[in-house]
């Protein structure tokens, strides 16, 4: 965990990141999620079984998982009903018959039921909700708790399995391949599973009455899931993704994951979304002529930056953000369009017309989804890149990527791999004035 664990035997309600104060619990680290969901798409209803495969990080007497919205069946630890067992609107606590001594594995099984709905944040509704004909999950930054119960927190990243069922002629599409598929009285049962560790706000359940294709084999399983009425305009709007994987597994090493997905909703979304191996459009986000290939490249980007490499604070959002608003860039100069040189200066200047008053590298909460984190981010690593020279840069940035691989990043890792790879100071000065200053330096 990213935050230290409390003295006592009373594991923290909070993973200690003050943009979400109330998120995430300390005393304890998750290995493995095992999700068994039966869902109803006519009456929103689910039943759910929550297998939680953990390790105490300190003596527990009782600790805490988030979990909002839904009703507890029954829970137990290591097979034994808990002695206390307290629910709060966004807290699952529990006491377990005898403490839990620092250093062992535990198992929690929880099974609960209800009619899962996002959860209100100060960004909006987040987490588990109703399409018109479906279901989408956005999980960021908060929202996991509204369908599973967890360690809601990026720093806490475990394995997960899921399995969902539903009604038959509904198509599920979750983190990870498909491991098995069966119909059984008119419902069907999907089950996935990734196999690299995965933040809770990555995991994701998509449902709607999806075609399916497949864009491309190589280097990974490509495919495209979207509603039949768009067919023309996702075939043509998607099929530069296998040439944008290419480019990104060159400049930043080989594609971290088991497969790529693609799903296009028949709603439509404010934005689009990106989940651990898949990333999530509206149909507004599709024309038919290339018009999002921006976007593509920006959620594309997130399977590196932001997926296997993860923030350990919610501070460093800009490691994230600014890396696939910088991919946009970088995807456009292969592809024939403005140079990152053309972009940078387009966006600093854009950036310049905003006020100067937010810190990127701390933006606060309340902007750590603004704008200017992402193109400030981005000018960030331009600003680096023409102080390396290309091959330099891109050689670190690939190091950077090998050595954090599945894990968490801070700013301070950035700066401490790509100097000591690139074997030159200029990094951290450059991240100083772009992502520490809240004046904008010239490129």
């Amino acid at each position: 965990m990213a935050a230290n664990p409390p003295s006592s035997s009373l594991g923290a309600a909070s993973a200690g990141d003050d943009y979400l104060p109330t998120s995430g619990n300390g005393g304890y680290s998750v290995l493995e999620y095992d999700l068994d969901l039966d869902y109803r798409v006519a009456t929103n209803r689910l039943n759910g079984v929550a297998i939680i495969r953990a390790r105490a990080t300190m003596p527990l007497e009782r600790f805490s998982l988030d979990f909002a919205g839904l009703s507890v069946v029954k829970v137990t630890v290591d097979g034994e009903r808990p002695r206390k067992l307290a629910e709060t609107p966004r807290k699952l606590v529990i006491t377990p018959e005898r403490p839990l001594a620092d250093g062992i594995e535990f198992t929690v099984v929880v099974r609960y039921r209800g009619a899962p709905h996002p959860i209100r944040s100060q960004w909006g509704e987040v987490g588990w909700e109703e399409l018109a004909d479906g279901v989408i999950v956005a999980g960021q930054p908060s929202g996991a708790a509204s369908w599973f119960p967890c360690n809601d927190h990026p720093s806490d990243k475990a394995l997960y399995r899921i399995t969902l069922a539903c009604e038959a002629g509904y198509t599920v599409v979750s983190n990870g391949p498909v491991v098995s598929r069966a119909n059984r009285s008119g419902r069907t049962i999907w089950t996935f599973e990734m196999r690299q560790p995965m933040s809770t706000y990555l995991a994701t359940v998509q449902i709607g009455r999806y075609r399916s294709r497949s864009i491309a084999s190589e280097p990974v399983p490509q495919t495209l899931f979207y509603p039949q009425a768009l067919e023309r305009e996702v075939a043509i709007d998607f099929g530069r993704v296998p040439d944008m994987m290419a480019l990104f597994c060159e400049l930043f090493g080989p594609y971290p994951f088991d497969s790529y997905a693609v799903v296009v909703t028949p709603d439509e979304l404010e934005i689009p979304l990106e989940a651990q191996g898949l990333a999530i459009f509206g149909r507004n986000h599709v024309d038919g002529l290339h018009g999002t290939d921006r976007l593509i490249a920006h959620e594309l980007a997130h399977q590196w930056f932001g997926n296997c490499l993860t923030l350990a604070r919610w501070r460093d959002i800009w490691l994230h953000e600014g890396f696939a608003c910088y991919a946009e860039w970088l995807w456009a100069e292969a592809s024939g369009g403005k140079s990152a040189d053309a972009s940078a200066a387009a966006h600093r200047a854009q950036v310049n017309a905003q006020p100067k008053d937010i810190v990127i590298g701390d933006p606060g909460p309340q902007s750590m989804f603004d704008d200017r984190v992402y193109k400030r981010g981005a000018l960030a690593l331009h600003a680096i890149r023409r102080a390396l020279g290309d091959d330099v840069f891109f050689d670190s940035l690939r190091s950077y990527v090998s050595e954090c691989r599945f894990g968490l990043v801070s700013t301070e890792d950035f700066v401490e791999i790509m100097e000591a790879h690139s074997g030159s100071d200029l990094v951290g000065p450059i991240v100083e004035r772009w992502v520490y200053g809240k004046s904008l330096p010239k490129l």
